[in-house]
Formats: C-alpha cells, sequence, structure tokens
C-alpha cells in the first residue's frame, strides 16, 4: 500500500477527531471526548505506518533515507508531532477543547500536502549536504519543538478567549488559569527541544558547510525563535509573568516558528530553502 494514501486517509481521522472533540466539548459529553481521543490515536497509528512504509518503499527503491528530507516530509513529520502531542495532552488532561485544537493543526498540514496538490509527493534521492546522520536528530527535536509551541499558541489563544466571561466561547471553556499553565509547560519541553534541534543544527553545519554558524535565513529566524521563547521562559520563571502578557509573547513566538518553517523557504532564499 502506498504511503500517499495512508496519509490521505490519516488526514481525514485528524479531521473527524477535531469534529467529534468539538461535539464532546459543546454538549460536555466524557464519552464523546473518550471516542474522539480512540478516532486521534487510530489516526496516529495509520499516520506512523505510514512514514514506516515510506522508510520501507525508499529502500526498495535503493535510495533508503528516514523520510525527513524535502517539504512534504516534514509536513507529514510536523502533524505526526503534533499527534504526539495530543495524545499526550489527552492522557493527562483529558480536555476536548484542546484536543479539538491541535487536531485541526495535526489536521492543516496534511490536508496541504495530500490534497492541495501544490506538494511534490516523491521519494528522491538525498542531496549530499543532507547525508548526515545528523539530518535525524537535528529535524525531529526542531519538530517536535514546533508541534509543542503549537500547543503552547493553542493554549494562549484560548486563554484569551477564556478570559472574557461576557464571550460565548468562554462558556464551553476552562477557567483561564488552566490554559495559561498549559501555555507555559508546553514551552518549557518546547525550548529545551529546539535549543537541542539549533546545537545539533550547528555541529551538521559544520560537518555539510565548513562552519557552525553562517547566518542563513533560517538559521537567524531559528535564532529569533528561540530569543521569543527565551524572553517567555525568563518572564514567567524571574518576572513572575502570567496572563494575558505571556499569551501574547507565545503567540508571537509561534508566529516566529511558522515564518521560520514557511516564510523563509517562500520569501527568503538560503541553504534551507529545499526543506
Amino acid at each position: 500500500m502506498d504511503d500517499t494514501y495512508l496519509i490521505s486517509i490519516t488526514t481525514f481521522v485528524y479531521f473527524a477527531a477535531a469534529l467529534i472533540y468539538t461535539v464532546s466539548t459543546v454538549f460536555g459529553r466524557r464519552r464523546v471526548e473518550r471516542f474522539a481521543t480512540v478516532v486521534a490515536a487510530a489516526g496516529f497509528i495509520i499516520h506512523t505506518g505510514a512514514i514506516i512504509t515510506r522508510w520501507a518503499l525508499s529502500h526498495r527503491m535503493g535510495i533508503g533515507h528516514v523520510p525527513l528530507a524535502n517539504f512534504y516530509e516534514s509536513l507529514v513529520f510536523f502533524s505526526w508531532s503534533l499527534a504526539v502531542v495530543l495524545l499526550c495532552v489527552q492522557v493527562r488532561y483529558k480536555n476536548g477543547v484542546i484536543g479539538a485544537v491541535i487536531s485541526l493543526f495535526a489536521f492543516i498540514p496534511l490536508a496541504y500536502a495530500s490534497l492541495s496538490g501544490a506538494v511534490d509527493t516523491r521519494i528522491q534521492p538525498l542531496i549530499p549536504a543532507l547525508q548526515s546522520n545528523w539530518l535525524i536528530s537535528h529535524v525531529i527535536s526542531a519538530f517536535l519543538a514546533y508541534a509543542c509551541f503549537a500547543a503552547s499558541f493553542a493554549a494562549a489563544v484560548l486563554y484569551l478567549f477564556a478570559s472574557k466571561p461576557r464571550g460565548r466561547i468562554a462558556a464551553y471553556l476552562p477557567p483561564p488559569k488552566f490554559f495559561d499553565e498549559l501555555a507555559y509547560r508546553f514551552v518549557s519541553i518546547g525550548f529545551p527541544l529546539l535549543t537541542l534541534g539549533i546545537i545539533t543544527g550547528a555541529v551538521w553545519a559544520d560537518a555539510a558547510w565548513g562552519r557552525y554558524w553562517g547566518w542563513d535565513p533560517k538559521e537567524t529566524w531559528s535564532l529569533i525563535t528561540w530569543m521569543i521563547y527565551g524572553a517567555y521562559i525568563h518572564a514567567g520563571l524571574v518576572r513572575g509573568w502570567r496572563g494575558k502578557p505571556m499569551a501574547l509573547i507565545s503567540i508571537a513566538g509561534f508566529v516566529a516558528v511558522i515564518f521560520t518553517y514557511l516564510g523563509v523557504n517562500y520569501v527568503l532564499s538560503g541553504l534551507h530553502s529545499y526543506i
């Protein structure tokens, strides 16, 4: 079975999970929420199977590399990372609202990758710069960090809605403090992962291009993103900030994440434009 077919199935499963989580939130049905988690878990299993299938297919073609090397594969892995975060959230918090949002986030990259027709899904040989064992550690740590930041962004936005007691959406949401703490916890996990991603990327850059840092656009924006989330951690730990200021920093950080991941490819040119 082709991996792209499995990804198409996964796309619709994540969308179904988002809808079911939404229904569980609106009608306050915990059984429906648990069913949504089962659906999301099923999507994650199929998703993982698709990645393994693509890896096996690349070996059959004589290419044989982990499917993390091109834009299509990065979208698939970003969505997979979001699914990991989603399942961890549901095991720990069992909250349908955040489940709905993260499920939707996991759906969006796959929908663009598999349904838009704008992304090349072919398995291709690695270019010389990507032929390194650092590829796996760098990409995995970076995208798990991105997934944590996406979850923090979701919690920050939900915090802003929950902070308006007269709003219609607030009636379906937990107290603002829940989202405030959740956003901070995700950044606390994502920040070390991003740091690891930058460090492994620097070591890889030295091996591939003979320098640890060259102010390539993606390197620069990764540093900007790291500084924003570093400021977030500092504001929470040292300054004791909570609430709306922290939510706004988290939102700004995720905007930087999106530009680092997508904007550099489409707006700026550099050594990382192939990713």
